[in-house]
C-alpha cells in the first residue's frame, strides 16, 4: 500500500477475494452463448481468443517468476543481495489482477468499439504501425508521466506502493495501485487503437504486443542480469533501443534515475540516466555461481508440492502447505512435472538465506516422499543423496543438513553409509536428531510424570524415550513389538521407566510418528496433546485435542530472505534438522552428526537458544 493512499488505489473487485475471477462470468457466457446459436462462418475468433490469450499470459509470468528465483538463488549474475520477505509477497500476490482488467477492457472493446470484433490473424501494415507508434507516442508519454509519478504528491499517493519492492522479482512489474494501471493501460491501448480504428489490425499484432510487454516488463524486473554483453557489442545502438534487469534495478534503489519503459533513449536525451548503470551491468555479468557454507538438502513430498516450493506459486510458497482442491485442475501439469523428475536425476537449489556471515542454501531432490518407501527405489535415492553431497563437498561447504523426511535406518542408516564410502569427506554431515530431541523434551508441559509413545520407531524416538526415562517420565507404549525393541536397546538405562499398556487413557501427551493411525487417535482423551517426533505431522482429526508443530523452531530476525513457509510450518518457523546445520557451522563442530551417533543434547540447545532461535509454545488451545 501507498504511504498516503490516494483515491483508486484498490481494485474494484478487492472484496470478492479468491472468486474476482466471476466477473468474467458475463462475457464468458456470452461467448459460449453464440457459439451454441450462431453459425460457425459467423463466430468472432477475436472474442474467443480472450480467454485463452489470459491464461497464456498467466503461464508466460510464472515461467518467469520461477525462472528468476531459481536463479537467484543460484546467485549467477544476482544484481541485488538484499532478500525478499513475506510482506513482499503478500504485496504482490495479486499480480493478476491486470491482466483480469485488460481482459474485462478487451471484452469490452470487442463488442463497443467500431472494428474491433472480427480481426484477421495477422496484417503487416498493423505490426509496423504498432512498433512504430510504441518507440514513439508510448516510451515518450510513459517517460514523462513515469517522472511525474516520483513528484512527491503522486509518489506518496501512487507510485511508493511499487517501489516498497527494493528488489525486484518479476511480478513486481505489475504491481500498482488500480489508478496506475488505468493510465498505464491507456498507453498501451495507443498502438491497439490505432491499427483497430485504421482497419490494419489483426490478433496477432495485438497479442504480440502485449507479449512483448509481458516479456519486457518480466526481464526488467528480474534481480539476474540475463543479457549477454556481444549482444550490444554485435549492435551498439541497441543500448538506447532495449534496457537491461540493471539499468531497471538502479531505479528502484536510486529512485530518480532511469525512468525510461523499455528503451533508455529518452534517459540519455534528459539526462537522467544513472552514471553506474555500465558498472552494475558489467558486474553483474561476471558474478559467479554463489558457494554455499551451509546445504540443507530435502525433496518433494507430493506431486502437489512441486506449487508450494518457493519456485511454484509465490503466494501459496508463503503458506503453510495444505492440499488446495483447484491444484487438480493442473493434472496436466503436475504429471508433466513427475515425467521430468524423472528425466532430470540432479538436484535443484530452491532457496538461498544469509544468517550472519553464513550463505545458506535448500537444495531439492527430484523425489517424491513415497519412493523413500519403495524397496526398489532405494539405490536410485541414496545415488541422488551421495551426488548431492560430493557437489556440496566439490562447493565448499563445510555442512550439509539431510533433512530428507523418511531417510532412516532402512534407507542409508541415518546418512552413515556416505560417511563410511567416503571416510575424507571434509563436508560435515547433520541429521539434526539430537536438536530434534532437545526441543520435544522442551515441548512437555511441565509437571508431566507420564507419556505415551507410539509412532514408528526412529533414530529421534529411541533418543527421546531415554532421556525421558533419565528425568524420571514414565513412558508408555501401546504395542507389544515397540516395547520389546525400546526395551532390548534401553535395558537397564530406562530406569523402569519404560512401561507397556493397552489403556489409552492414562496419558495426557502423546509423542506420535509416521504410522499413528486414526483409531488410535479417536481412542485418546479430550485434551491430549499430540507432539509429533517426526517430520511429517499426524492429520489433525480431533477438534477437542491439542496439536504441536513437528520439531520446529522460531527464527532471529538475522536470518534473510525469508519469504517461504517449509512443509506445514508456519512463517519464519523452520524445522530442527534445517537449524541443526547452521549451529555446526556457527559453532566449528567437526564432528558429524549421523548414522547412530548423536551430539550432546544441552550443548546443542544452549547453542540454538544462543544464537537466537526460539522454542514454540505449546498449544493451549485445540483449532478446528
Amino acid at each position: 500500500m501507498a504511504s498516503k493512499p490516494g483515491i483508486l488505489t484498490d481494485w474494484p473487485w478487492t472484496p470478492l477475494g479468491s472468486f474476482k475471477y466471476i466477473i468474467l462470468g458475463p462475457w464468458v457466457m456470452e461467448t459460449i452463448y453464440s457459439i451454441m446459436v450462431k453459425d460457425p462462418q459467423e463466430w468472432d475468433l477475436t472474442n474467443f481468443t480472450v480467454i485463452p490469450f489470459m491464461l497464456w499470459r498467466m503461464l508466460h509470468n510464472q515461467l518467469w517468476i520461477s525462472f528468476s528465483r531459481y536463479r537467484t538463488a543460484k546467485g549467477t549474475n544476482r544484481i541485488v543481495d538484499k532478500g525478499i520477505e513475506f510482506d513482499q509477497v503478500d504485496r504482490e500476490k495479486n499480480w493478476d489482477d491486470q491482466i483480469l482488467f485488460n481482459g474485462i477492457l478487451f471484452f469490452l472493446a470487442n463488442k463497443y468499439v467500431p472494428g474491433a470484433s472480427h480481426l484477421p490473424l495477422w496484417r503487416t501494415d498493423g505490426v509496423i504501425i504498432t512498433m512504430l507508434l510504441h518507440v514513439g507516442p508510448v516510451e515518450f508519454l510513459y517517460y514523462w508521466f513515469h517522472r511525474a509519478l516520483h513528484h512527491h504528491y503522486l509518489y506518496s499517493r501512487y507510485h511508493s506502493h511499487h517501489h516498497s519492492s527494493i528488489v525486484t522479482e518479476p511480478i513486481t512489474s505489475v504491481i500498482h495501485p488500480f489508478a496506475e494501471n488505468i493510465v498505464y493501460f491507456a498507453l498501451f491501448a495507443i498502438p491497439m487503437l490505432t491499427v483497430v480504428l485504421t482497419g490494419t489490425g489483426s490478433i496477432i499484432a495485438i497479442a504480440g504486443y502485449i507479449t512483448y510487454i509481458d516479456l519486457m516488463n518480466n526481464m526488467g524486473h528480474c534481480n539476474f542480469e540475463l543479457i549477454p554483453n556481444w549482444v550490444f557489442s554485435i549492435f551498439p545502438p541497441l543500448k538506447y533501443l532495449m534496457y537491461t534487469p540493471s539499468f531497471h534495478s538502479l531505479h528502484h534503489t536510486q529512485f530518480r534515475t532511469n525512468y525510461s519503459l523499455f528503451m533508455p533513449f529518452y534517459d540519455y536525451i534528459y539526462d537522467t540516466m544513472d552514471k553506474s548503470s555500465d558498472i552494475l551491468y558489467e558486474n553483474s555479468l561476471k558474478r559467479k555461481e554463489e558457494t554455499p557454507n551451509v546445504v540443507h538438502l530435502t525433496h518433494l513430498t507430493t506431486p502437489e508440492s512441486i506449487y508450494h516450493l518457493r519456485l511454484g506459486f509465490a503466494s501459496l510458497a508463503s503458506k503453510p502447505y495444505s492440499s488446495a482442491w483447484y491444484l487438480w485442475l493442473l493434472w496436466p501439469v503436475t504429471l508433466w512435472s513427475m515425467v521430468l523428475t524423472r528425466i532430470y536425476r540432479r538436484t535443484l537449489v530452491v532457496e538461498r538465506n544469509r544468517f550472519h556471515q553464513l550463505r545458506l542454501q535448500t537444495w531439492a531432490i527430484p523425489k517424491y516422499g513415497i519412493q523413500y518407501r519403495l524397496k526398489w527405489q532405494k539405490e536410485s535415492v541414496n545415488n541422488m543423496i551421495e551426488e548431492a553431497v560430493l557437489e556440496a563437498e566439490e562447493k565448499g561447504a563445510s555442512v550439509l543438513s539431510l533433512g530428507l523426511m523418511n531417510q532412516g535406518e532402512e534407507l542409508n542408516r541415518y546418512g552413515e553409509v556416505y560417511v563410511k564410502k567416503h571416510p575424507q569427506l571434509k563436508v560435515k554431515l547433520v541429521d539434526g536428531s539430537s536438536l530434534a530431541v532437545a526441543v520435544l523434551l522442551n515441548s512437555i508441559p511441565k509437571g508431566t510424570t507420564q507419556v505415551l509413545l507410539r509412532g514408528h520407531l526412529t533414530k529421534v524416538a529411541f533418543a527421546v524415550a531415554f532421556a525421558l526415562c533419565q528425568k524420571g517420565i514414565q513412558v508408555t507404549i501401546l504395542r507389544e513389538d515397540e516395547y520389546e525393541k525400546l526395551d532390548k536397546s534401553l535395558g537397564t538405562k530406562s530406569e523402569g521407566k519404560l512401561v507397556t499398556s493397552k489403556s489409552y487413557s492414562s496419558c495426557k501427551v502423546w509423542f506420535v510418528g509416521d504410522d499413528l493411525t486414526e483409531e488410535e487417535q479417536r481412542k485418546a482423551n479430550k485434551g491430549t496433546l499430540f507432539i509429533p517426533f517426526s517430520q511429517l505431522p499426524p492429520k489433525k482429526l480431533r477438534k477437542d485435542c491439542f496439536y504441536h508443530t513437528t520439531p520446529a523452531m522460531q527464527t532471529p530476525t538475522a536470518l534473510e530472505n525469508v519469504d517461504s513457509c517449509e512443509n506445514w510450518l508456519p512463517r519464519r518457523v523452520i524445522s530442527v534438522w534445517r537449524i541443526a546445520g547452521i549451529l555446526h557451522a556457527l559453532e566449528g563442530w567437526e564432528e558429524h552428526e549421523c548414522g547412530y551417533t548423536m551430539s550432546n543434547i544441552d550443548k546443542v540447545w544452549e547453542a540454538c537458544l544462543k544464537h537466537g532461535f526460539q522454542p514454540l509454545k505449546v498449544p493451549t488451545q485445540s483449532k478446528s
